[in-house]
């Protein structure tokens, strides 16, 4: 039976799972809390992909510290691992500490988890609680569990605009539209995608260099640029030897061999309207264990991402200034009418500097992904 002691607990423990935003993926973010009578007595979270998850690194902790673990109560946001991956499955050292009771968050979509490493801890007398802060929890990876139930990453994207919406003047000068805080919030969000991702026109106009800066992070996303007729020169300033893949329809052996010595990979996709798929685009990166993709582009790409219908966020910065006469933040096809819109929802605004952060979430992809998680129509 759960009470508000294991929603105070919980919400710790998401906090904690938080500060791993940087490092787990194509893993998710976890964290464990062990506690007794209203005591933690240890905690961890999950580490780099191969390292030991947040249940073992709690166990570490409390052997080091020297605590008994023996009838406490382990608050774990998201369902322990059954399965031998690049390591053992957790499920299997909670059940040889022997917890009284195990609270999750959530279950694992994990088709190689999906419910297994709850019926083991059952299977050994451990009394298992749960779900619960499961919108918490799924913001938390909602890369990973939109990985593993619609085979495809979620996307957000990024945007910095004036008041009256325009993204540069009408020159194309755009430096800097936001201040030195907005800036660095957006690396942020470029150190915990899988993928930064954008338009070879953006590549030509501003040589942009895609890497993150103001965050550390040992565990740096891959740039990608959509690149339909393959024009990305191998001098960009984006290759600078990290791994790059080029999503092109044309192909040029020459032109590939001298990007490949510059660690870029092109990837030959089909058309859609004349332009790199980007559904196939997406469905590729979902192959190669991509949880999240930070879309960053100029007005061409990011309306041709709104009008396919990726995208899962937007992630808009708004600087106090009217620049007038301008370039916009996205060119999306004329709608039929107002019914056509997309249901964006606001989830979160914050002043950063003299800027303004928005946050919103595509009302119909949230929903569907909290319903193929289990977690529709519950309150907490």
């Amino acid at each position: 039976m759960l009470d508000q002691h294991d929603y105070d607990w919980m919400r710790q423990a998401l906090a904690l799972a938080r500060q791993s935003l940087y490092i787990t993926a194509p893993n998710p973010r976890v964290a464990c809390l062990i506690v007794r009578d209203g005591q933690l007595l240890a905690s961890g979270a999950t580490q780099q992909a191969g390292g030991p998850h947040a249940e073992v690194m709690a166990l570490r902790q409390a052997r080091e510290r020297g605590v008994d673990v023996r009838g406490a109560t382990f608050y774990v946001t998201l369902e322990p691992c059954s399965h031998h991956g690049r390591t053992p499955p957790c499920a299997e050292a909670l059940v040889a500490a022997a917890p009284a009771r195990v609270v999750v968050a959530m279950l694992d979509p994990n088709p190689l988890v999906a419910g297994r490493g709850l019926a083991r801890l059952r299977q050994a007398g451990i009394a298992v609680d749960g779900p619960l802060c499961v919108e918490q929890a799924l913001e938390i990876n909602a890369g990973f569990f939109a990985r593993m139930t619609r085979s495809r990453p979620w996307l957000w994207l990024k945007m910095a605009a004036s008041l009256d919406g325009r993204s540069a003047l009408s020159d194309g000068r755009s430096q800097w539209i936001t201040g030195p805080q907005a800036r660095d919030d957006g690396h942020h969000w470029r150190a915990r995608s899988c993928v930064v991702l954008t338009g070879i026109g953006t590549v030509q106009a501003d040589n942009p260099r895609l890497n993150v800066r103001a965050v550390d992070t040992p565990r740096p996303p891959i740039k990608a640029v959509l690149d339909t007729q393959l024009k990305l020169a191998p001098q960009a300033a984006l290759l600078d030897g990290s791994v790059c893949w080029v999503f092109s329809h044309r192909r040029d052996p020459q032109r590939e061999a001298q990007l490949a010595e510059r660690n870029a990979q092109v990837i030959h996709m089909p058309l859609r309207d004349g332009h790199v798929d980007v559904h196939a685009v997406l469905d590729w990166m979902a192959g190669q264990q991509v949880n999240e993709v930070h879309a960053e582009a100029g007005a061409t790409l990011s309306g041709a991402l709104l009008d396919a219908g990726v995208v899962d966020q937007l992630l808009m910065y708004v600087a106090p200034k009217v620049l007038g006469q301008g370039r916009g933040v996205a060119d999306i096809a004329a709608l039929s009418g107002l019914d056509a819109v997309q249901p964006f929802e606001f989830t979160d605004l914050r002043l950063l500097g003299q800027d303004a952060r928005l946050l919103a979430r595509q009302r119909d992809h949230w929903a569907a992904l909290l319903q193929s998680v289990g977690g529709a129509g519950r309150s907490d």
